[in-house]
């Protein structure tokens, strides 16, 4: 059985002006130990789904589908259920560890938190917890008695990481770690999870817009447009060489370490995400597709198999299955 599976998995979010389909029919698998990163631009879904996965969103969303985790649906879970269940059996890194953190407790207090409030640990346990974490995430134990305003945004991130790992959970989430960190900063952090996670043998979803850090952390690789999963494969294979015109285009559009000409002329992508309460026929990624065609926007192609356990939305996709048949 499958750690974490995501099962026709749907956000809407009710406003003023009407309905906005912000995920839409997302399956995907994960099993225990494994680390599955999911890309896309601003606005493409990722961060509602990962915050689906804990029931974090707000009142105004409407989620349909099913999370399974542990077989069991978080969904439809009661209060007191899914009370326990987060941070014991999965937790979360948001982005911008500032905003995650309270500015008027202390970091020690706010590592402990979840050990007391799941009765883990009694306060002399929990301490002592708290100053073996800090250690793991390179912290001196004394930072425990310090506030968020005294971190740098690379410490403040590794107390977040504590937090998530103080419960011994066998899931995390991470919402785009290191994306307000420089790259010196966020090398570290990523190594930094990469260690944690193979040690620990934990699951890991990590959310990021750069698939090349999503390729470097994670097994697999899940890549979203418009609230869909447009493809999804073994993250080398899906970062090196995508079968879906998308996929490619975020590979491309960061520039080759060591390579001057993918320096001095990056290929970005043209164009912005659809406003996803006007999106466009066919697929959602037709009008920005460099290799698009005319029934591309009429058609709405499914996943299809691209290669050994990989699928991808896309017309090509399927000609070049109907050329090998």
């Amino acid at each position: 059985m499958s750690l974490l599976e995501l099962d026709d998995l749907s956000v809407t979010y009710t406003i003023e002006a009407g309905e906005v389909p912000a995920v839409r029919g997302v399956s995907l698998t994960l099993e225990a130990g494994a680390a599955l990163g999911i890309a896309g631009e601003s606005g493409s879904g990722k961060s509602t789904l990962a915050m689906a996965l804990l029931r974090l969103l707000p009142r105004g969303a409407r989620v349909g589908g099913r999370i399974l985790l542990d077989g069991e649906d978080v969904l439809t879970m009661k209060w007191g259920r899914l009370r326990a269940v987060r941070w014991a059996q999965a937790s979360i890194v948001f982005q911008g560890a500032q905003h995650g953190l309270n500015p008027v407790h202390r970091i020690g207090d706010q590592i402990a938190e979840p050990l007391l409030t799941h009765g883990l640990a009694g306060p002399e346990a929990a301490r002592g917890r708290v100053a073996e974490l800090l250690r793991q995430v390179g912290l001196p134990d004394w930072r425990a008695r310090s506030y968020p305003h005294e971190l740098s945004g690379g410490q403040r991130q590794r107390v977040m990481i504590a937090m998530a790992l103080a419960c011994s959970p066998r899931l995390i989430v991470a919402d785009e770690p290191t994306t307000a960190l420089d790259v010196m900063v966020q090398a570290q952090v990523l190594t930094l999870i990469k260690r944690l996670v193979a040690e620990r043998g934990i699951s890991l979803v990590m959310i990021s817009h750069d698939l090349s850090v999503l390729a470097d952390v994670c097994d697999r690789l899940a890549v979203m447009y418009a609230g869909r999963v447009v493809e999804h494969g073994p993250s080398r294979e899906v970062y090196h060489a995508a079968a879906h015109p998308y996929s490619r285009a975020l590979a491309a559009a960061f520039p080759t370490v060591g390579d001057p000409a993918s320096r001095l002329a990056p290929k970005g992508l043209g164009g912005d995400p659809p406003d996803p309460m006007r999106l466009p026929g066919g697929c959602a990624f037709h009008p920005r597709c460099p290799v698009a065609l005319e029934e591309c926007s009429t058609l709405d192609v499914e996943p299809r198999p691209a290669g050994e356990g990989r699928e991808a939305a896309c017309v090509h996709v399927r000609e070049k299955e109907q050329e090998a048949s």
